[in-house]
């Protein structure tokens, strides 16, 4: 039997405040004075001098402030590649992503861009890229989607919604640092929180797992439990374990997998703009047939911090939009055998698929 042989990020600063290292971090990669380091930042830290002055910027590195608003596609990493090809004398010395898993996929595309020929689709799947990245360094500002740590970004094609999974993907560096959770709008928080929650129960409930995925995923779980079903920790405190939580939860299906919640999503994701973390919510909330004790907790959390889910989002939608949202669905082989078995066909069906959604 051959044994995958997983990347996994080679160096992590953790504190708060660590931020400010930044400078003392990337200074020893940098390649030449011509060669700069590309900022991708979430386009809400425009006008929050407070991080963007501390962005340690030198002879010709620059930000590009990227929208977050929807999820990141093939033809916008195509778009910034091309962008920072046209603007820079040398190739970047290293990509820097700072924001949640939109910004921190986009920056890890970006880095496989610029040393890969073609187009970002050409990669969506699984062990594609031929050529390691370029540095790149994740720092995130939201806790819960495990992008900083897994070897996969997430993209919308123009024919699917598939990642760049590939031993090149993982980021070099990464700074976690809970001064930046702060502001974060509750709705949102919960949402990417969720995205944690929901990795765990999917990891510990699939056919895939094992020991390697099971202890990461049960410490995961565990902080989860204590960041929303109690009210005694400190902001501090619930930051700092979500950002653990975050953490352990990616790590968890380095070695297994995700199920039916995120199989099911990537279809609303594709065909609606679904954001990942809310759509997972929308998707879980009605999983109770195949993860009956994690639904039941996710209510408990839901009611807990007084979150109320988009109602009716397929309710408009025509048998041609079901067809493709199950298409993209189905399509994510490995999410459904790690959810239900290699007989998984026989048990989830286009008419069984097309019941769920429509109870969205």
């Amino acid at each position: 039997m051959s044994y995958k042989n997983f990347p996994m990020v080679p160096r992590v600063v953790f504190g708060r405040g660590s931020f400010n290292q930044l400078s003392e971090i990337l200074d020893p990669k940098r390649l030449s004075i011509n060669a700069p380091f590309i900022f991708l930042v979430d386009d809400v830290f425009k006008a929050d001098g407070n991080l963007t002055s501390r962005i340690p910027l030198a002879y010709d590195d620059k930000i590009i402030y990227v929208s977050a608003k929807e999820e990141p596609k093939t033809d916008q990493v195509d778009s910034i590649v091309k962008d920072i090809i046209l603007s820079t004398k040398e190739r970047p010395s290293g990509i820097i992503g700072i924001g949640g898993g939109t910004l921190l996929d986009l920056a890890k595309a970006v880095s496989i861009m610029l040393t890969n020929e073609g187009e970002a689709k050409d990669y969506q799947g699984w062990d594609l890229v031929k050529n390691p990245a370029i540095y790149h360094v994740g720092i995130p500002t939201i806790s819960g989607t495990g992008a900083e740590v897994s070897r996969t970004t997430v993209l919308t094609g123009p024919e699917k919604k598939l990642g760049i999974n590939s031993d090149f993907t993982p980021f070099d560096q990464v700074v976690l640092d809970s001064e930046l959770l702060q502001g974060v709008d509750k709705n949102q928080w919960f949402y990417t929180g969720m995205d944690c929650y929901i990795h765990c129960i999917e990891s510990l409930n699939g056919t895939y797992l094992n020991a390697f995925s099971q202890s990461y995923g049960d410490i995961a779980l565990s902080l989860c439990k204590e960041v929303f079903l109690k009210n005694n920790l400190s902001q501090i405190e619930a930051d700092e374990k979500l950002m653990m939580a975050s953490w352990h939860g990616g790590m968890s299906i380095a070695y297994s997998q995700v199920g039916v919640a995120h199989a099911m999503s990537y279809g609303l994701s594709y065909l609606l703009g679904t954001k990942h973390g809310i759509g997972n919510c929308i998707v879980f909330n009605h999983l109770e047939e195949f993860y009956p004790e994690g639904v039941k907790l996710f209510k408990q959390m839901k009611e807990l911090h007084g979150i109320a889910l988009p109602q009716g989002i397929c309710a408009n939608l025509t048998d041609a939009d079901f067809d493709t949202m199950i298409d993209i669905s189905l399509d994510l082989k490995p999410l459904w055998e790690n959810a239900l078995g290699k007989n998984w066909q026989k048990i989830i069906t286009r008419s069984k698929l097309k019941a769920l959604y429509k109870k969205m």
